[in-house]
């Protein structure tokens, strides 16, 4: 292990500061990441910034957010999607305590307009230094269409539009557009981003999987992916890429882990469920697998979400050091 941000890491263990044994660990090409407290008690600014700030020290690639816009009445969709903060004034926060290391959402929906998030992002880019990963995707909730006045029919026309709209908008010197969806009149759309923020799509029927190859820089899992079964999917996304004319080589393959440590998790766990141990190798398969990029989303633990404050964070903050992609 080398000194620095890993030999502090060391030391602290060795100080009685954190209850279990931290290895650092760094696979190949495959880069880590870490979602920031963005759901339910946990998710105030100071945790925010205290987890951005650490993951930074500690050579984490990204960090991630996700898009909750409501929570209809009723609804059994779980805790983790009841109170969730904006995306992209997360980031433009969090862009204004860190330096160097990345800032992702996945992912903002395509019921939001366009135009208006391409101004948003193109900030968010500038400001951040060009930091940015954009992950979009079609939205499945229909009452945060309802609510924004978007049409819930031919979310996948919807979305293709969305991202021919986002790159005009950013590289275009006078925008213009006339399609099934949004319109907009010859106009200047200043001050561009540079470079533009890459786009990843989200998804996981084979339609999707190809609008990815055809069209974005990558892919992105959702929370319910099974994780175990995620090889054909990224082979599906190059093999649409392949026959589109492009690069699969050139593709970015994100998982969102929903990553729970349970000591103990047995033989029957499911991935990035268990130990440090587990989940490390977890991580090893996925780079195997074909995945490029996974980020450890705490938010998505029934545990976090339901615990006060202080106990999440204790938790978060230990899980931060040990699954440190420093080595």
């Amino acid at each position: 292990m080398d000194h620095g941000v890993a030999g502090t890491a060391v030391r602290a263990r060795d100080a009685g500061e954190f209850p279990l044994e931290i290895h650092s660990y760094r696979l190949g090409g495959m880069r880590i990441g870490f979602a920031v407290p963005q759901s339910g008690a946990w998710a105030t600014p100071d945790n925010m910034r205290r987890v951005a700030t650490r993951a930074e020290e500690l050579g984490y690639h990204e960090l991630w957010t996700f898009q909750r816009l409501l929570y209809p009445v009723g609804h059994t969709m779980g805790p983790t999607y009841r109170s969730v903060h904006d995306p992209v004034v997360t980031l433009s926060y969090l862009a204004g305590v860190t330096s160097t290391v990345r800032l992702g959402v996945a992912v903002i929906n395509s019921y939001v307009p366009p135009v208006l998030l391409a101004k948003q992002l193109a900030t968010l880019q500038t400001v951040s230094g060009g930091r940015l990963t954009a992950g979009l995707g079609l939205g499945w909730l229909p009452e945060e269409f309802e609510a924004m006045g978007a049409g819930f029919e031919r979310r996948g026309r919807r979305g293709e539009e969305f991202v021919e709209v986002l790159r005009k908008a950013w590289t275009d010197d006078v925008v213009e557009h006339h399609g099934e969806f949004y319109r907009i009149p010859p106009s200047h759309l200043d001050p561009k981003p540079s470079p533009a923020p890459p786009i990843l799509l989200g998804g996981t029927a084979e339609v999707a999987l190809r609008r990815a190859g055809r069209l974005a820089d990558g892919w992105v899992s959702s929370s319910r992916e099974d994780l175990a079964g995620i090889a054909p999917r990224v082979a599906a996304v190059k093999e649409a890429a392949a026959r589109a004319g492009r690069d699969p080589a050139a593709l970015r393959f994100v998982c969102r882990g929903v990553t729970q440590v349970r000591p103990g998790g047995g033989d029957d766990r499911r991935p990035l469920t268990g130990s440090y141990e587990d989940i490390r190798a977890d991580v090893a398969d996925l780079a195997a697998k074909g995945v490029t990029d996974v980020f450890h989303d705490l938010n998505f633990d029934r545990e976090i979400a339901s615990a006060d404050a202080k106990e999440a964070m204790r938790r978060a903050e230990e899980a931060l050091e040990a699954l440190s992609p420093i080595g």
